[in-house]
């Protein structure tokens, strides 16, 4: 299998998945064509595309070095999409989903790569009405990537609890703090990846995987965290859309810190921690259930510790890291996470005002352009 795992390293690149609502009812409107045709004309990969449904785009930034330049691209990207979706008379709103939209009324977009999805799970691809965030991080060696995603998998439980931003569904208020997680979990390739023994252990299982015909490429698993042979990084995609930038913006410079821990305990020929599978996926689940509010399991221990503590207790582990990497600044989205709650208890918040779903889709769109 090709791949660019050659450098630089620590590279930063961000994906967020935005909805297209009508500007007055503030439901999801099928109008990313509109929103498309509407952009400037641009040379070389564009920064905003479709996803499946055309209520759905997808704005991403280019890899840089630099987290001054990762923020400037995507304010500007928000600002972009923002502004044109005005001028068709639509808006913008940033959450893990929408409060009341149903997958039934959405389009899937004329796309031979979707169409082929949807005829190929169905139902599983049709429902997936859904928003993440997507951080890669550029990784200069093979074996070090793999043991980056293997190392990972223990900080999934923790990024998600961050992160969690969807706390209805279906005009439902779930009693999950993301409801995006169990909606994914239909897909089948998803959640905590398995473990890898190093680069020729990867490449060996998902060619099998391709020989078998049951995927055609390894962009076909689609694991909460991944190593992406073709950009040369790792991917985090277990987070909920940020409804403010500036959490997008802290998450992103925390999973480089982690990223670049990681690489460092590769490169000291340090083993990583043997993590039972099923307590990794216990811990996601109490994290998309309680978010910030609950408590995990302090692996490899057996102790129960707050989420937040050890939130608290990562981001400092990892702040030196930050402020090698020029990103430390960013950390304050991640430090008002922990102080002002995440995007579900955010919207929670106004929802037990009025219990009104509209006031919370209006705030969504006011602060996602904020």
């Amino acid at each position: 299998m090709e791949h660019r795992f050659t450098g630089p390293a620590y590279t930063l690149g961000i994906e967020e998945e935005l909805m297209i609502l009508d500007e007055e009812t503030l439901d999801l409107s099928n109008s990313i064509e509109t929103v498309l045709a509407a952009l400037p004309p641009v040379e070389g990969e564009p920064q905003v595309k479709e996803e499946l449904m055309e209520s759905v785009v997808e704005i991403m930034t280019t890899p840089s070095s630099s987290m001054h330049e990762v923020s400037e691209q995507l304010h500007g990207l928000r600002r972009q999409v923002q502004a044109t979706a005005r001028e068709c008379g639509l808006a913008i709103g940033s959450a893990g989903t929408h409060p009341s939209a149903l997958w039934e009324e959405q389009r899937i977009v004329a796309r031979p790569r979707y169409r082929a999805l949807v005829s190929q799970l169905r139902w599983i691809a049709r429902q997936e009405l859904i928003f993440g965030v997507h951080v890669h991080v550029g990784v200069d060696d093979p074996d070090k990537a793999v043991h980056v995603a293997n190392g990972m998998r223990v900080h999934l439980p923790l990024l998600l609890a961050l992160s969690a931003n969807s706390p209805f569904w279906r005009a439902d208020y779930t009693g999950l703090l993301s409801t995006r997680t169990p909606v994914f979990r239909a897909f089948p390739r998803v959640g905590i990846p398995p473990r890898y023994e190093d680069w020729q252990d990867y490449e060996r299982r998902v060619e099998f995987m391709v020989r078998s015909k049951v995927i055609e490429d390894y962009t076909y698993l689609w694991y909460d965290v991944r190593p992406h042979p073709r950009l040369g990084t790792v991917e985090v995609r277990v987070m909920d859309a940020q409804t403010r930038v500036e959490h997008t913006l802290g998450l992103a410079a925390l999973v480089q810190a982690l990223v670049r821990e990681l690489c460092e305990h590769f490169e000291t020929g340090s083993r990583l921690s043997s993590y039972p599978y099923e307590m990794l996926d216990e811990n996601k689940f109490i994290a998309a259930r309680h978010g910030l509010d609950g408590e995990l399991v302090d692996l490899p221990q057996e102790q129960r510790v707050s989420t937040r503590a050890l939130a608290k207790r990562v981001l400092d582990r990892v702040r030196d890291h930050a402020q090698d990497l020029g990103s430390a600044d960013q950390l304050a989205g991640v430090d008002d996470l922990l102080e002002g709650g995440n995007g579900a208890s955010r919207q929670t918040v106004v929802w037990e005002a009025n219990h009104d779903l509209r006031e919370v889709l209006r705030e969504v769109v006011d602060k996602t352009a904020a």
